[in-house]
């Protein structure tokens, strides 16, 4: 089965190419990279736990229709958290993304790579056409 490489790897605020698909479809399965809070720009975006999933799940909601897939197909999530604090806060957010069909996750307290609260990668599963 050869891979679908979905997207273009994308730039961060420094401009600088980041070595990575958003998405890579393997067969009926898609795995989305890690989405950060950031912005067209690349910037990280400001205003707390909140804002910051609200952001990860659009970039998330937009990555996923790269591949004709909506949060209806994820059936796995990774989810890092900067700081195990803000889990009540990040949930409520995260869940008005799904409705009653919750994929499976796991969570942790991690340090991330850029200067963001939450980090989020997923696993959808939709057959093609």
């Amino acid at each position: 089965m050869p891979l679908e490489y979905l997207g273009t790897s994308p730039k961060a605020s420094d401009n600088q190419v980041r070595p990575f698909s958003p998405a890579v479809r393997a067969g009926d399965f898609i795995y989305v990279s890690g989405q950060v809070p950031a912005d067209a720009n690349g910037e990280i975006v400001v205003g707390g736990i909140e804002a910051q999933t609200r952001q990860v799940m659009e970039n998330l909601k937009s990555v996923l229709a790269l591949a004709g897939a909506t949060f209806d197909d994820v059936c796995k999530t990774t989810v890092w958290l900067q700081d195990a604090r803000d889990f009540g806060a990040f949930n409520r957010v995260y869940m008005g993304y799904f409705g009653a069909g919750r994929p499976a996750r796991s969570t942790t307290e991690a340090r991330l790579m850029v200067d963001a609260k939450v980090e989020i990668d997923v696993v959808a599963y939709k057959p093609k056409a």
